[in-house]
């Protein structure tokens, strides 16, 4: 069935917005990769850029592919990311108590 004028327009908009966001982002990447200190310092170019990649993947992946619509989609997103975060946790848990056994022990 075909839509109407008003609904294609509206989605017209929010691609439009979505590129929008997806210039204004690349543009930040471009920018940010220019910056002395960041440049100078690999981990956090890294982490900025991988950042910045993630949210232009969300972005595609969520319009453009129309996963923003699919509940079931973000669900299971969430509980992945959440999942994630938690690992790393676990994962950094060690090294930051070594860190802080050895910094106590230096100042006694």
């Amino acid at each position: 069935m075909a839509e109407s004028v008003e609904e294609f327009r509206k989605h017209l908009k929010v691609y439009w917005m979505v590129f929008g966001a997806l210039l204004v982002l690349t543009t930040v990447t471009v920018a940010v990769a220019r910056i002395p200190f960041i440049a100078e310092h690999m981990a956090i170019a890294v982490t900025v850029g991988l950042s910045i990649a993630t949210m232009k993947a969300s972005l595609v992946a969520g319009y453009f592919m129309h996963l923003i619509d699919d509940r079931k989609v973000i669900a299971v997103s969430w509980i992945l990311i959440v999942t994630g975060v938690l690992f790393l946790a676990c994962l950094l848990l060690p090294v930051v108590s070594n860190v802080t056994t050895v910094t106590l022990d230096r100042l006694s």
